[in-house]
């Protein structure tokens, strides 16, 4: 549903049988974000988010995001992500309601947030409550969610704004996801490439091209590795590191 609304999206291996144990019925979102100290890298909270912390056992929520947009699948079943509290008289919350967790330090080194990660996590959680035939009062922060009051503060955000941007998005009149074209434009005489990511439906002959550019073991494979040496070399050049291979990357390639 989330590729569906034009977002980009990351699998973390294994995600489909992550869990602790399955959920029950789907209610709502809860909205997270991560409180990571220091502004660095894209989602750097990831691999937290997916083995836990000392006092808690992953995973933690089942998605990610991260700053550039990209929605990281972190697991299908149940996430401790939202402890002891109540929404809209659901208190099971980590059964009932899907954890996001936005990379953000929760401080004002990190504010505002990037438009791209916000704007993604208003299409995200629309196309979600849309699957699930939900309304936007079924969206909530964790500080709106959490008891006794006060116990939570993430995430950093105005959520009656969230929501109302979420609503517009709902009612088809919010602003549409930035989405990448399926391949490069056609020119004469030669053949457009598509677009390749991690998880698509990829030509092997152009991720072993990516991968040789980028002086990778060229398998043919689009997984983690050849996402993250994209992201790199994205970053480098002061490009959305989101780790897809577009008309834009695919340019850059061309002038290694």
């Amino acid at each position: 549903m989330l590729q569906d609304a034009g977002l980009k999206i990351s699998l973390c291996p294994g995600w489909e049988d992550r869990g602790h144990g399955d959920m029950g019925q789907v209610m709502g979102i809860l909205c997270h974000h991560t409180a990571t100290p220091g502004k660095h890298g894209n989602m750097p909270t990831l691999n937290i988010l997916i083995k836990g912390r000392s006092d808690l056992p992953g995973p933690l929520s089942q998605l990610g995001l991260g700053r550039d947009g990209t929605y990281y699948i972190v697991a299908a079943g149940r996430c401790f992500h939202a402890g002891k509290g109540i929404w809209n008289g659901v208190v099971n919350g980590n059964s009932n309601f899907i954890g996001i967790e936005a990379e953000n330090t929760g401080g004002h080194d990190d504010f505002p947030w990037p438009d791209v990660q916000m704007e993604a996590y208003h299409l995200g959680v629309a196309a979600i409550l849309k699957h699930i035939g939900k309304n936007q009062d079924w969206c909530a922060g964790h500080k709106e969610y959490a008891l006794p009051k006060g116990r939570k503060s993430d995430p950093d955000l105005d959520m009656v704004g969230f929501r109302a941007s979420v609503k517009e998005i709902l009612d088809g009149v919010g602003k549409p996801a930035r989405i990448i074209p399926l391949a490069e434009p056609a020119q004469p005489g030669k053949v457009a490439r598509a677009t390749v990511r991690r998880g698509g439906n990829n030509n092997i002959d152009l991720v072993k091209l990516i991968q040789s550019k980028l002086h990778l073991n060229p398998d043919g494979n689009f997984g983690p590795k050849t996402e993250a040496a994209v992201r790199n070399l994205q970053a480098q050049h002061n490009m959305v590191a989101d780790g897809i291979v577009g008309p834009k990357s695919w340019v850059l390639l061309d002038n290694l």
